[in-house]
């Protein structure tokens, strides 16, 4: 196998689109794919292939690299590529899907003879930009094709396993985006209370910087919501919202009680309800207040 592989991405969105660039970049040949064409259109000055069909993204692709909202989500998608998958396709599949939903998509791969990997990645618009993202792996570590998808998108891999059908990168990216909502719903907090005791935000930031409360993430989402900025999305409230509630859902069916996981899950949702679904996951700071 090459170090160049022929990729074929499903959804490009925020990450997806990010990935699809950075693959290109690396000298990969990269088709894409998006339900909502439009999205999919500028990838085409990269040197990317626009494709019409999920099945055309992925003829002859030696691996398939699926970011999209959910595990149904992906599951629909791959159903409709199915009739030009290819026995030992690589399928990287990196939507944020929970326990349940991968699954259900490692048992598609295992049906039309894919090697799967579950490989969710950490890191928001800037990163995957950047090609910084961290990927949490987990299937065959010595896979030449899936490897070198993962450093052109990645900084970091991180293996949790061999066989990806057992869902351990899932499982861990799932506890990294609760620690992620909750600095998001800390920092909304905050400075929703700062407003509404008149106390000057910054004399909050200047309390802690440097010290073990200090937080980069809490510069990073309080300068949204101070510079009033949250529809400049990193990442998407409704898609938090998603994220959330895979989050309660799983722990709940392991028997673990997350208080402020629910809480939070609630928040995000009030938030999408005043008209926030679009904007940053910042934007969880106006559940605070009655619109």
């Amino acid at each position: 196998m090459s170090d160049k592989a022929t990729v074929g991405v499903l959804g490009t969105g925020i990450m997806g689109a990010a990935m699809a660039r950075n693959l290109a970049r690396a000298g990969h040949e990269v088709t894409a794919w998006n339900r909502s064409p439009e999205k999919a259109a500028p990838l085409a000055a990269d040197g990317i292939r626009i494709a019409a069909t999920p099945a055309e993204a992925v003829a002859e692709a030696d691996a398939i690299v699926t970011m999209l909202h959910d595990g149904p989500a992906a599951l629909d998608v791959m159903r409709q590529a199915a009739p030009a998958l290819r026995p030992g396709a690589r399928w990287i599949q990196s939507t944020t899907a929970g326990i349940e939903g991968i699954a259900d998509l490692a048992a598609f791969a295992a049906e039309h003879g894919l090697v799967f990997f579950d490989a969710p990645v950490l890191g928001t618009r800037e990163p995957a930009e950047a090609g910084k993202l961290t990927v949490l792996a987990a299937g065959p570590n010595d896979d030449s094709a899936a490897n070198a998808v993962f450093d052109a998108v990645g900084a970091t891999t991180v293996w949790t396993g061999e066989n990806g059908a057992d869902g351990s990168a899932s499982r861990l990216k799932l506890v990294a985006n609760s620690w992620v909502l909750v600095l998001t719903h800390g920092i909304g907090e905050v400075l929703a209370l700062a407003k509404g005791l008149g106390v000057d935000p910054k004399r909050f930031f200047a309390l802690i910087e440097g010290g073990p409360l200090d937080a980069g993430y809490a510069h990073t989402k309080g300068g949204l919501i101070l510079g009033g900025d949250t529809a400049n999305t990193s990442f998407g409230l409704d898609t938090a919202v998603k994220d959330a509630r895979l989050i309660v859902e799983a722990a709940r069916a392991n028997g673990v009680r997350l208080d402020l996981g629910e809480a939070g899950l609630e928040r995000f949702r009030r938030a999408s309800a005043q008209g926030h679904g679009g904007e940053d996951m910042a934007a969880s700071y106006f559940a605070s207040f009655n619109e």
